[in-house]
């Protein structure tokens, strides 16, 4: 053979060598691989002994506690304005002017009727007093003409011409008192009618009715309003808000507002400041939903009034500006309402609680059924279980909760401090793990280290 070929050989030779040993090596690998990751990767963690607060969550803007609507009571035009909007007004302060000459006029007109009456009234007492006179006059000489016809001298005809005289003088008493009666109700009713107009004159000047800042101003001079009546509110003319009392008014979930009692202690962050929190409390809670504008697909929220704490943002307000206010009517708010407080309970992280059914009287604890699956809607008991890690398996446990924040949740029944409990991935605690499963525990950042 020739010399070329020899050498050829050989190296095949040597190339087989190599594979196989690299295939070796590669076999061993993967074996100690193996070896070293039985089991499902878990995180665990110990029970321990927290204080943790549940809160609810809710949306809203921020308003003044006081802040009222001024109307006028009478139509006109607006003939003097004497704020602007942003304006500190104290109470009685004179607000706007409304065109007074139709009211002077009705002011002077009520006042002469008024005087009418009163000459009506003494012109009836004088009918009065005149009619008197001729009763009494009538009277005697019926009286005397009545003895005389008993007397046999004066005939039947003249006695009874004197009675009908008598009789009518007496009408006539009766008929000037009640004109008397019926001018003094005359002169009542139009005492009360100078009386509104002099009200409706004085409503051309809008006072404010308190003390406060003038947040919002609807019309300007010259502009028609409307009065207030039965069947309107009349025209917002503008608003007197107290700024140093300030309010969020946010809306609560139907699920959650049975947890919100008055008094809880609130954190409120507004949109305008960032990385700050005012503090609050519940002052007010609806007792119906709030239904405008709802329809029958959307959630049903109640309305809550929390009131913000001065001093929460007394920081805010520049040296000099007592009457300040940093917080303004609309801005938007974000409140956590503290509904309640657990100190020093047994928690666990919240990924840790998961729920099986129990499917036997053994408490043997079935893994919740996948989706797709058509067991899935079987009506059967659950139970919060965890995981305990105990010399590398799962072990299941039935526990029972409390209240949650939105890291924790406090076992009252089932753990004891310092246990290790399982507290992820997720997916594992919730669908994967059964009791007695074989795991490795892990750090968390080496929870998925060699997936693809």
């Amino acid at each position: 053979m020739a010399p070329g070929k020899k050498i050829s050989s050989k190296r095949k030779l040597w190339f087989v060598i190599g594979a196989v040993a690299l295939v070796v090596v590669l076999i061993v690998v993967a074996i100690n691989k193996g070896q070293g990751t039985s089991g499902i990767k878990v995180v665990t963690g110990k029970v321990q002994k927290r204080t943790i607060t549940e809160t609810v969550s809710a949306n809203g803007k921020i308003q003044p506690a006081v802040d009222i609507k001024i109307s006028p009571y009478i139509s006109g035009e607006v003939i003097e304005l004497y704020v602007r909007e942003g304006d500190e007004v104290k109470k009685g302060d004179l607000l706007a002017k409304i065109d007074p000459e139709i009211y002077i006029s009705s002011y002077e007109r009520a006042g002469a009727n008024l005087s009418s009456q009163k000459a009506n009234l003494s012109n009836a007492k004088a009918r009065l007093a005149q009619a008197e006179a001729q009763f009494i006059n009538a009277k005697l000489s019926f009286e005397r003409n009545k003895k005389l016809h008993e007397q046999d001298v004066i005939s039947d005809a003249d006695f009874d011409a004197s009675k009908a005289n008598y009789e009518t003088a007496r009408a006539e008493v009766e008929a000037a008192k009640q004109s008397v009666n019926s001018a003094e109700y005359a002169i009542k009713s139009a005492e009360a009618s100078l009386k509104e107009a002099r009200e409706n004159l004085t409503k051309t000047s809008v006072t404010s009715p308190n003390d406060g800042t003038v947040s919002r101003l609807s019309v300007e001079a010259g502009e028609r309003v409307t009065g207030a009546s039965q069947f309107s509110s009349g025209t917002e003319i503008m608003r007197i808000a107290n700024l140093n009392a300030m309010e969020a008014d946010v809306e609560v979930n139907e699920n959650d507002i049975v947890r919100v009692s008055l008094g809880d202690t609130c954190e409120i962050e507004v949109d305008a400041y960032l990385n700050k929190k005012f503090l609050g409390e519940v002052v007010e809670i609806a007792t119906s939903a709030n239904t405008e504008g709802v329809s029958a697909d959307q959630v049903t929220n109640f309305d809550v009034k929390i009131k913000v704490f001065p001093g929460s943002y007394a920081d805010l307000i520049p040296e000099g500006k007592r009457n300040f206010s940093p917080l303004r009517p609309g801005m938007s708010a974000t409140v956590e309402i503290q509904t309640e407080t657990a100190s020093n309970k047994l928690t666990v992280p919240i990924q840790a609680v998961t729920t099986r059914k129990d499917t036997s009287e053994s408490r043997e604890f079935s893994a919740p059924q996948e989706e797709g699956d058509e067991n899935a809607l079987i009506d059967e008991d659950m139970q919060e279980v965890v995981f305990l890690f105990v010399d590398g398996k799962a072990t299941l446990q039935a526990v029972t909760t409390g209240i949650q924040d939105d890291k924790y949740i406090v076992v009252t029944e089932g753990l004891e401090h310092g246990q290790e409990i399982i507290t992820g991935p997720y997916r594992a605690v919730s669908k994967q793990l059964k009791d007695g499963d074989e795991v490795k525990a892990v750090k968390k950042e080496d929870l998925f280290e060699g997936r693809n």
